[in-house]
């Protein structure tokens, strides 16, 4: 039995031209600049306090982006209509921790998002909730 063949959902149109050295004289192309000023413009001057999240942090939205939002801010909005870890989001948004860090906050203060600690499962369950469902399997 063979395995299922994967296709590519969007197939690239055409192959990417593989770089030529430079020749003498030329200096070296520049590849993809990384923009700290955009950075800079999502989050504004850092004047203001970050409120305490971690990676685990669970995000979630109260209502839809008001239309005053960033593209940032409403992105996030609507990405948080169900609970996620602020990890997950600076991955989804493809923005370093800090910078949603920043954006974050200026929607707690707006009170658009609540933020909370992730449940934690004991490790060992209650005794007596387990004597519980002992009791009533043996009822059966």
């Amino acid at each position: 039995m063979t395995p299922p063949q994967r296709r590519r959902r969007f197939p690239k149109a055409s192959p990417e031209p593989t770089p030529q050295p430079p020749q003498e004289g030329q200096n070296p192309p520049e590849g993809p600049k990384k923009n700290p000023e955009r950075l800079y413009v999502i989050t504004g001057p850092d004047g203001t306090e970050r409120s305490e999240l971690d990676l685990v942090t669970l995000i979630v939205a109260h209502a839809d982006p008001p239309p005053s939002a960033t593209p940032e801010q409403a992105a996030l909005l609507r990405l948080c209509t169900a609970p996620l870890s602020v990890a997950e989001l600076s991955a989804y948004l493809s923005l370093p921790f800090s910078v949603v860090t920043v954006l974050l906050t200026e929607l707690l203060t707006a009170e658009l998002v609540t933020a909370r600690a992730p449940v934690i499962r004991q490790a060992l369950a209650d005794r007596s909730l387990l004597e519980a469902v002992m009791h009533g399997l043996q009822r059966l």
